[in-house]
């Protein structure tokens, strides 16, 4: 029997690629390393009596494996392998608690309906299955990993936006891919939103948009300012979850936190920033943020979503330039017995 469990759920580790490709980084190569080794250190740290998180750092060049060494020093284990960016989420696998042992599964992954197709993204998921050790399971389905939120207990929430997009799987039905979904990951039911943010190359990730904060209980966010260019979307999808019930048949219960509100790049053009972005450590709950006036306020109301953690904002801005942030470079490996 397999199923996803929650990310509050010990974790037996975490995957990253290093940035470092200047040519797709930029003047925001540095400062995008420097907000990784942040972010990472706070993952990783223990709760009083464990062992820190396992963090395992995948490194193309020479060049990359000294950068991340003097960034992390002895608080991650550097691998050797290709990769084309950063976006462990998408490229790596989905991993399934199967008999109570982690097995990979392996997506079909085609650069986000072709959009960035780089050389190595699409052996990333087996390249960190085989470290794990874990068994891996190639499905003919276009699906990222950023794309499938999960409750622990039988529901996958997702959008109509990314996973019925023909640019993804042609021809199929949302009948026919919640099939896929229900067969591959041990799911009960899909819970589907819609859309995701605007300006998103990944056509709407759920983990922009929605997280579960437990079981029944869904946190999403609310616009930020008059000029918040996701304010119509934020609203849509807060309605569109107060009309949902899950697996188990429970209507969810909808917490909004504020959103960052307008974050523009270099050019002025509105980029998709996101507080739901966060990463769930041993101790530390990592929320991704912008420099702008709603972060304390959202991580203020996570903290009373999240008790037994601690959350804490950590800078983004940077990562946010290549597409994402902190949920969308990483990849959990679950604990298995």
């Amino acid at each position: 029997m397999r199923f996803v469990p929650h990310e509050l759920v010990r974790q037996g580790g975490v995957y990253t690629c290093w940035p470092a490709d200047a040519a797709l980084w930029d003047s925001n190569l540095e400062p995008a390393q420097a907000e990784f080794a942040t972010f990472l250190s706070l993952l990783i740290e223990a709760d009083s009596g464990e062992a820190a998180l396992p963090l395992t750092i995948f490194c193309a060049t020479d060049q990359a494996e000294h950068s991340a060494r003097r960034a992390l020093r002895d608080r991650a284990a550097i691998v050797r392998a290709e990769y084309g960016d950063v976006w462990a989420r998408d490229t790596g696998p989905v991993f399934v608690l199967e008999n109570g042992k982690p097995v990979a599964l392996g997506f079909k992954f085609n650069g986000w309906g072709g959009k960035y197709q780089l050389l190595g993204d699409d052996v990333v998921a087996k390249r960190i299955a085989d470290h794990a050790g874990t068994r891996f399971v190639p499905y003919d389905l276009t699906v990222e990993g950023g794309a499938l939120e999960f409750d622990g207990e039988g529901s996958v929430l997702t959008t109509r936006q990314c996973l019925l997009n023909p640019n993804r799987n042609p021809g199929l039905t949302e009948a026919e891919v919640e099939s896929h979904l229900k067969t591959a990951l041990g799911v009960e039911k899909v819970l589907w939103l819609d859309e995701g943010l605007n300006f998103d190359h990944t056509d709407g990730h759920i983990d922009n948009v929605a997280r579960f904060a437990a079981p029944g209980v869904v946190v999403c966010q609310s616009p930020s300012g008059d000029d918040d260019p996701q304010a119509d979307i934020l609203d849509s999808c807060a309605r569109q979850l107060e009309a949902l019930t899950d697996a188990q048949g429970r209507a969810l219960e909808v917490v909004r936190i504020p959103s960052p509100g307008r974050v523009a790049d270099a050019e002025g053009d509105p980029q998709p920033a996101s507080h739901m972005n966060w990463v769930v450590g041993p101790k530390n709950i990592v929320v991704p943020t912008y420099g702008t006036a709603s972060a304390a306020r959202a991580v203020s109301l996570l903290q009373e979503i999240f008790p037994t953690r601690q959350v804490i904002a950590s800078p983004a801005s940077a990562i946010l330039s290549g597409g994402g942030a902190f949920h969308c470079v990483t990849c959990h490996l679950p604990f298995g017995g």
